[in-house]
């Protein structure tokens, strides 16, 4: 055992040369020095060792100096001995008894000398005493003089070990102590896991198990001795259920644990096991017989940080005016869930604060509440304005969070995040900033909502008082501004008690400021304000899928930045998402979800962003499943049940998508297995299979024999990625070029994220599938696989970061396919740098695998200055959504294990419908291409608005068409699926498949076939009432046009004939026989 003791003198204290040293050896005694959190805090006296000290011993006479040293020994111990003579009594008297049964006697021994030398010494009671338990855990003892309210709270402001430090352990226990003399606080915080050892708990928690069989067979009176109810039977009390629980606890949590609290706390963890959730109970502490106003608060916190929730609750008891007197922290597993930690507090209510139902029950709501809280509510509603209330400070700051994408395209520096919120939260302000709050919450108040008419008058009301009284323009602009997002606001989840974070579902038109251009609104925009996140869900159509992504910037300066065009990115990967997403039923989304997790140690950051993508994804099924609770608890002025698929993007992992699976099963959704693709075992996993770079290859195929001539299959020709061989797109584009071309392809350069490697000769094939198949950065390239000319660059230099930022630009390749980077990579400002000195482009040709790596801007600039084809990311890159699709598909219309029992060959069919959709689509754009003119990124835009505009009519249209009409269309739908999917489940598709689905997937077939075939020309030029009746034509004709080609393949004639009469009907026959041109 290691003690390290932490003095800290008080400005009264006058010590004498003797007694200070005698505290100096004491302390390096127990100290190890090593460690700055604990190093004394009189190390001024410590290091003051000077003559002074020493020049009153005469040095020469070693007798003199033994016989001083004895007399010296001899005194200080005598003092020792009696200052520990009146303390021990004291320390016995005083301490509370459940110190004496909780805490170890060789920590109590230590918790006396310590004192005793502290109070010999005539010191403030002021030390830290730091432990290595023999399994390594640290114990952590703060004693503090007196008990006053919110020591407690600043004594955990002191800790170390908080998720921000990168020597992160775990707080395990707390004990918390007050003198009954309100002398001294003395409070103990565990640190590190306890070493879980094989024991009985039968034996261990004999005591436990005793008392809940009294419960259980009713041997027990109503109360105990103290007066406190005894616990009714429960059939988790059953010792089999009990016996398992213990399994799950430390052994010293089951051996400190009253029995009556033990089972007490059983139920509150049983009540939050296998969710995120937090319970609250309250009582009367009835073993207080001097005051009446001692209460027990219990609470479970699933899945936190312990610290974190330790130093939350600690706060709001301190602001509701309670103090902490006593107080147990446990954690105790919850499996694959994690953990879950019990606080128990012994409170007090303080400077007039009363322990009633009203102020508990108000208690236990914020308790609740505090979990989720941003720190910027945190900081808001406990500190700045505290009579706000938790509800509307969490309204001001989501506003503030709203606003700052939408006013900093109109000031950036004066409406910066931070601005934002310090303007509306002044003193000044923060009234009208408070009413618009109960705006919000008198239009969604599930008693009795404002209709569209009060909400209206009020508003008018708010508007010109804050006219009135508000002379700065910017305050005045956020304030008219929030009023807009109330009246913009379609649904929210504030009245929802147990939700993670706070929820709106906005009217898109809400997110365009006054002076941008415009563009397509989308169709609905939730937005999810949380703690240390805020995230955007931009969706285009009713029924639409797209991926989540977590964006974590390493410095508040990038954070800053990243939250100013958070939106603005959302809005872009969803409408490019849109844009490819023209081939199947769901329109396009996209979720960004924004974290703070700055400055963490690694295992802080990934905690945060686990509970991120809990809270954001929870957030949105209260806003969109149709239960008993939403209902009741969430107003509705959309007026439709609204229906989205969420797709796995950057850093998300397969824990969570199997997290948001099941979560939207036990809040019913209607279908669970489908509300997020990529399920680790039910899904298609697209790096797995390269779907994505599938569909890359095709269009890169179809566009080097349209644009360059060049035949892949027997032409040599040069390419240049970015995206490592480790990533996704990148890395299974490297494996299907060597598959597809062999030799002919020859890699010339490749950047990811930590470097780049160049070859004007063509890398090594082996080598770069070896990085592939180890799942290896680029910057593990073999140098002695490089040729003549060839180059490695690392970013761990400038010269190296310098190499790889312009690899792309300077490398000269007949084709550049970016499969990895951040959007906007190559835009206005620098396009250019994509040309040599002669204006030639470094690359002719571009295939984009990534989304956005370049601008609309400059695509159509490369186009007109240097005659750079593009092949946009919403036609090259859209295997992955569609694969995706077919995921949906898939949960909906089969159970796991047939899928599973059929992965093979339905994998096998998905290729090759991707195969067969990239191939239409890349045929199309280049014979159009050629006919039409114009620039390819215009024409893909083109095709996919030729197909979103078909598919839009024909889903109004088809509202209106009889059950028979849209029998004869369903084909198409299961023309759509793999076969085998289609084989194993169509019969039942009405049963496992939505209503609304199926017209989407009809509408989506049929409007990509009539494009695909017949061209964007023809779709366009119908008038849009027209276009479903023609379609519905164009499908009979269709089929009478197979008829005939049936019967024209058995007719006598000559062969070359033949095919050129079947060719004709294929090409044009069913135009034809509808008469439209």
């Amino acid at each position: 055992m290691i003690l390290r003791l932490s003095l800290q003198t008080g400005t009264s204290a006058r010590i004498n040369a003797s007694k200070k040293r005698f505290l100096i050896q004491q302390s390096r005694a127990f100290t190890s020095m090593d460690d700055p959190s604990f190093r004394t805090h009189s190390t001024a006296v410590a290091n003051n060792t000077s003559s002074e000290f020493r020049s009153w011993q005469a040095s020469q006479n070693i007798d003199i100096q033994r016989v001083t040293q004895t007399a010296m020994v001899h005194e200080l111990t005598q003092q020792v001995s009696r200052s520990i003579e009146k303390v021990v009594p004291w320390f016995l008297n005083t301490m509370p008894a459940p110190y004496f049964r909780q805490v170890p006697e060789s920590f109590r021994l230590d918790h006396i000398k310590a004192i005793s030398a502290i109070k010999d010494a005539s010191m403030d009671m002021h030390m830290n005493l730091k432990t290595h338990l023999p399994d390594g855990r640290q114990v952590l003892t703060f004693i503090r003089p007196g008990t006053m309210p919110g020591l407690l709270l600043n004594m955990i402001k002191e800790l170390p070990f908080n998720q921000r430090s990168e020597e992160y352990m775990p707080l395990s226990r707390i004990q918390i102590y007050s003198a009954e003399d309100d002398s001294m606080s003395l409070n103990l915080f565990v640190y590190g896991e306890e070493t879980k050892q094989e024991t009985d708990v039968t034996l261990t928690g004999s005591h436990i198990l005793e008392y809940a069989q009294q419960v259980m067979d009713g041997s027990l009176p109503p109360q105990d001795e103290y007066g406190r109810p005894n616990p009714k039977p429960n059939d988790s009390f059953e010792r089999e259920n009990l016996i398992e629980h213990m399994e799950k606890c430390s052994e010293s949590y089951i051996l400190r644990s009253d029995p009556r609290r033990f089972l007490s706390q059983m139920q509150l963890f049983e009540k939050v096991s296998g969710s995120d959730n937090i319970s609250v109970s309250t009582e009367y502490s009835y073993l207080d017989e001097n005051n009446d106003e001692h209460y027990w608060v219990d609470i479970a916190l699933a899945n936190t940080l312990p610290h974190y929730a330790l130093e939350q609750t600690t706060k709001l008891l301190f602001l509701h005016s309670f103090d902490v007197m006593r107080a147990h922290l446990d954690n105790v597993s919850d499996g694959d869930n994690g953990t879950i930690t019990l606080l128990r507090m012994l409170v007090t209510p303080v400077n007039g604060a009363r322990g009633d139902e009203a102020t508990f029950n108000l208690l236990q709501q914020e308790l609740k509440r505090c979990k989720w809280l941003s720190d910027s509510t945190m900081e808001l509603v406990f500190e700045k304005q505290p009579w706000l209330g938790v509800r509307r400070g969490e309204i001001i700051t989501a506003m503030a969070a709203i606003m700052h994408p939408i006013m900093s395209k109109l000031n950036a520096i004066a409406f910066s995040k931070g601005n934002i919120l310090e303007t509306i939260t002044k003193d000044r302000y923060i009234n009208h900033a408070a009413s618009i709050a109960d705006l919000f919450l008198d239009r969604f108040n599930p008693k009795g909502p404002l209709s569209d008419e009060e909400l209206e008058a009020k508003s008018k009301e708010l508007l010109s008082i804050i006219d009135n009284e508000v002379e700065d323009t910017s305050a005045q602009a956020l304030l008219t501004k929030m009023i807009d997002i109330v009246k913009h606001t379609l649904r929210t989840n504030i009245y929802m008690n147990n939700r993670y974070a706070l929820g709106l579902r906005l009217d898109p038109r809400i997110m365009s400021s006054e002076d941008e251009e415009p563009r397509e609104v989308p169709y609905g925009v939730i937005m999810v304000h949380g703690r240390r996140f805020d995230g955007y869900h931009t969706r285009f159509r009713d029924i639409a899928r797209g991926g989540m992504r977590l964006v974590t910037p390493a410095s508040p300066e990038q954070y800053a930045l990243e939250s100013a065009h958070q939106y603005e990115e959302c809005y872009g990967l969803a409408f490019a998402q849109q844009l490819k997403n023209k081939d199947i039923p769901e329109g396009g989304s996209k979720a960004v979800v924004l974290i703070d997790n700055i400055g963490m140690s690694k295992t802080g950051k990934d905690f945060v962003m686990r509970k991120s993508v809990k809270a954001f994804t929870d957030t949105i099924l209260d806003l969109i499943v149709d239960t008993e609770e939403t209902r009741e608890e969430v107003v509705d002025f959309v007026g439709k049940k609204e229906v989205l698929y969420l797709g796995p993007d950057e850093q998300v992992t397969p824990e969570d998508i199997n997290w948001v699976i099941k979560r939207a099963q036990q809040r019913g959704y209607d279908t669970p297995a489908a509300f997020m693709s990529s399920k680790p075992r039910a899904g298609i996993n697209h790096k797995e299979y390269g779907v994505t770079s599938e569909g890359v290859n095709v269009y890169l195929d179809v566009a080097l024999r349209h644009v360059l001539n060049i035949d892949p299959k027997q032409d040599s020709f040069t390419i240049k990625i970015t995206g490592g061989p480790d990533g996704d797109v990148a890395g299974n584009e490297l494996k299907i070029l060597s598959r597809e071309y062999g030799d002919n392809a020859k890699v010339v350069g490749i950047a990811d994220g930590t470097g780049c490697v160049e070859d004007p000769n063509g890398l090594a094939w082996d080598e770069l599938l070896r990085l592939v198949n180890d799942n290896l950065p680029i910057d593990q390239f073999n140098p002695s696989k490089l040729g003549e000319g060839g180059a490695i660059h690392t970013v761990d230099t400038e010269e190296g970061m310098k190499a790889r930022n312009s690899m792309h630009n300077r490398v000269q390749a007949d084709a550049f396919i970016p499969a990895g980077g951040r959007p906007n990579t190559i835009n206005i400002h620098n396009y250019k740098h994509f040309l040599n000195t002669d204006g030639s482009p470094s690359a002719p040709l571009i295939v984009e695998g990534a989304n956005l790596f370049v601008t609309d801007e400059a695509r159509q600039l490369l186009f007109e200055e240097a005659g750079v084809v593009i092949v946009k990311d919403s036609s090259a890159n859209k295997c992955g959504v569609i694969t995706s699709s077919y995921e949906i598909c898939a949960a909906m219309m089969l159970s796991e294990e047939e899928f599973t029992e059929n992965k093979d060959k339905i994998v096998s069919e998905v290729l090759n419908k991707l195969h067969n959709y990239a191939q239409l689509e890349a045929e199309l754009l280049f014979r159009e291409f050629k006919t039409y003119g114009g620039s390819l990124p215009q024409l893909s835009k083109v095709v996919s608005d030729a197909v979103n505009s078909a598919t839009d009519a024909l889903s109004i249209a088809l509202e209106s068409f009889s059950a028979e009409d849209k029998e004869k269309l369903l084909p198409l739908f299961r023309f759509h699926l793999p076969q085998t999917m289609a084989d194993m489940s169509f019969d039942k598709v009405h049963e496992r498949v939505p209503a609304q689905y199926i017209s989407n997937a009809i509408a989506s077939c049929l409007a990509s076939k009539l494009v695909y075939k017949e061209g964007t020309k023809f779709v366009n030029t119908l008038p849009k009432d027209k276009l479903a009746s023609v379609a519905l034509r164009y499908v009979e004709a269709e089929h009478q046009i197979a008829v005939l080609k049936s019967a024209l393949e058995g007719a006598d004639m000559p062969e070359k004939e033949k095919e050129s009469i079947l060719k004709l009907l294929e090409a044009g026959g069913a135009r034809t026989a509808l008469g439209v041109f």
